[in-house]
């Protein structure tokens, strides 16, 4: 079954409103049924597992107290919240498999799923120390949250920065929201990363650290709730993407090298 059908039996089992407490507990023992099979068929991010819990908790009380609560209409609005809350709360940890481009030398693939809202020429003075070009992709709350790793390589920059919070969207994200900088290195170029916290954000997932090793498209985090995303590569990278294209993290590819 998937997500849709289990919505489905949990939307179902929440319309259920009798008024004797045998049909109610009835119908409350089908929806976690229907909410276990929601999490089980779909893949979860193992970085959103607290967030997750307490959630899904609070959705389960809401329900609940629906459930035996005398007002018809306070019953509907209870139930109701409590399946969107859970519903929201599954969709955006979601964490699908990707497939990761087989000739990966010379190219970088998008770090996040989202839309492209930059691509300019910048000057790196952080970790490329040379001319570079930037490409930022927004995260609305509706797309995938977990980002991967743009090239193979070693870590070799690792930098946290608490700040604001202002739209991700918005220019400025990049230099004054809280953010954490990446420097991946492959040894033919490097990158750099940044995760950037959004205006609803407030918590930025990266579990790694100097001297690690990713696999292009491997998992290395993730931002919850609307973000950004910012890649920094080399000058003379071919840029593959448009403003406005939506890209897919660990599959599109955002730029390539002359020769690659």
């Amino acid at each position: 079954m998937d997500i849709h059908g289990g919505l489905a039996r949990v939307c179902a089992c929440g319309s259920a409103i009798e008024d004797s407490s045998t049909s109610r507990l009835s119908a409350l023992f089908r929806t976690i049924d229907a909410l276990s099979t929601i999490s089980v068929t779909m893949k979860l991010t193992r970085y959103g597992t607290d967030v997750i819990v307490v959630t899904l908790l609070l959705a389960l009380g809401l329900f609940v107290a629906g459930m035996f609560v005398d007002i018809l209409a306070l019953r509907i609005l209870l139930i109701l919240l409590a399946v969107l809350l859970a519903a929201f709360t599954l969709y955006f940890f979601r964490d699908p498999e990707r497939v990761i481009p087989g000739e990966s030398d010379g190219i970088v693939l998008s770090p996040a799923d989202g839309k492209v809202v930059v691509i300019r020429d910048v000057v790196d003075d952080e970790y490329l120390k040379a001319p570079a070009k930037q490409i930022s992709i927004f995260l609305s709350p509706l797309n995938v949250h977990v980002n991967r790793a743009p090239i193979s390589g070693t870590v070799e920059h690792f930098i946290y920065n608490t700040g604001q919070f202002v739209a991700a969207f918005h220019d400025k994200a990049s230099e004054l929201n809280e953010r954490t900088h990446i420097g991946i290195t492959n040894g033919r170029f490097r990158v750099l990363t940044k995760q950037i916290a959004g205006a609803i954000a407030r918590r930025i997932v990266c579990p790694i650290k100097v001297g690690d090793t990713l696999s292009i498209g491997e998992r290395f985090g993730m931002i919850k709730f609307g973000s950004r995303t910012d890649i920094i590569v080399p000058a003379e990278m071919v840029v593959d993407v448009q403003l406005g294209q939506m890209v897919v993290g660990g599959e599109t590819v955002l730029c390539h090298l002359p020769n690659a």
